[in-house]
């Protein structure tokens, strides 16, 4: 079976993005390895000095969705381009929730409003630089 799964990497700020994909959208981490745990160290040089405590690699769940993350090269500029995450919603109450618990601290790029294709869509940027698009899915054609 193949699948894919996203694997973002906040550059320093993973543990933050799961804490506020928690309370924003009820993320479920999975698992999750610290720099400092690591059965291998990295290189010299490859990450900044004090970064131990640093999220190595994270797995976490939005409803049946698993993706994973990290704190990458610890720099502290996470950059997403070219991508968005889609995350549906059971009836627009819900897909107001997702939208104002992602969109805190972000950037709305189309208020939720009803078109033609769904009850509920909008989208967004969180406070993270990840691009979101919220919708209630509508009567297929």
């Amino acid at each position: 079976m193949q699948h894919i799964q996203p694997y973002l990497s906040f550059d320093g700020r993973c543990e933050e993005a799961l804490e506020f994909y928690k309370k924003a959208v009820g993320a479920q981490v999975d698992m999750l390895m610290r720099l400092k745990d690591a059965p291998e160290q990295p290189p010299p040089g490859a990450v900044p000095p004090g970064s131990e405590n640093k999220i190595m690699h994270a797995s976490f769940r939005i409803g049946d969705s698993m993706l994973m993350a990290s704190d990458g090269y610890c720099k502290g500029s996470p950059t997403f381009q070219g991508i968005s995450l889609s995350i549906g919603a059971s009836d627009p109450a819900d897909a107001e929730r997702k939208f104002k618990g992602l969109s805190e601290g972000g950037t709305v790029s189309m208020p939720l409003t009803k078109t033609f294709f769904s009850p509920a869509f909008g989208m967004l940027v969180d406070r993270f630089g990840v691009s979101w698009m919220v919708h209630v899915p509508g009567p297929q054609p």
